[in-house]
Formats: structure tokens, sequence, C-alpha cells
């Protein structure tokens, strides 16, 4: 049976007069909008490494002064423990930054989008392929 007869789900149904092209057009807009999501999960991950890596120092400032190297326990925390990571920023400033600047007008727009014509229905396009390739009367294709 094909997709014409299997609809998708109630919430992934596209809207009287939505078009092909038009779900295709909105299914590339989410795509990239998924994209930029990975990016910014990359970004968070950046950031917490970063930190995680600037709170192991105090164990390497901690053992290099056990250890009879004060010299350079100083430089490292004169040098590097709470350096910028760019100029005048820490990472939570740049997530900062790339949500304000760029992440949340994304969303906003990507979502502004797809109310407009679309009625707000997210998915479209994936939702009318999971009900082309259900398998009738199985129990893992259901519609909903």
């Amino acid at each position: 049976m094909n997709a014409e007869h299997r609809p998708p789900d109630s919430r992934h149904r596209r809207p009287e007069g939505v078009t092909d092209a038009t779900v295709e057009a909105l299914g590339a807009l989410s795509k990239a909008l998924e994209t930029a999501e990975r990016a910014r999960g990359a970004l968070y991950d950046f950031h917490q490494l970063t930190g995680s890596a600037d709170l192991a120092l105090d164990d390497a400032v901690r053992l290099l002064r056990a250890a009879g190297h004060g010299r350079h326990a100083e430089r490292v925390e004169r040098e590097i423990l709470g350096r910028n990571v760019i100029p005048g920023h820490w990472t939570f400033q740049i997530v900062e930054e790339y949500n304000a600047t760029y992440y949340d007008v994304f969303r906003t727009i990507e979502g502004g989008i797809r109310q407009e014509l679309a009625e707000g229905r997210d998915h479209l396009h994936e939702a009318e392929m999971k009900a082309a390739r259900r398998t009738e009367g199985h129990p893992d294709h259901t519609a909903e």
C-alpha cells in the first residue's frame, strides 16, 4: 500500500494546499537547523572540555610544586590557568554569543517560516517517508 493510503500521524500531516516543493524546502531548512544544533552541541563540548582542562591544571600545579618545580607551577598558574581562549572571552562567552547572534535567530526564523507555510508542523518530509515505508499491520511500524 502506498503512502497516499497510509497518512502520517495527525501531528505530521501536511496542511491543505502545502505542495511537495514546500515540504521539500521546509525539510531542507529543518536539516540546516539540525546541523546548527549539532554545531551548537560541539560548541558545548568545547566549552566543557576546555573548562575541565582548566580545572585539571589545579592538580598539575599542585603536583609540580610537590615535586619541587615551583617555578613551573607558577608559570602554569600565570600563563594558562584561567586564560581567555580568544581575546577577552572564556568559552561560556563564546557559547552565549553563538546562541544570541546565530542560533536563536536561526531557530526563530525557521519556526516562523514553518508556522506560516505549514501551520507549524515539523518533519513533514520525514513523516511522509515513514508512512511510505511502513509495513501494514506490523507492531513496530505504527503511525503513532
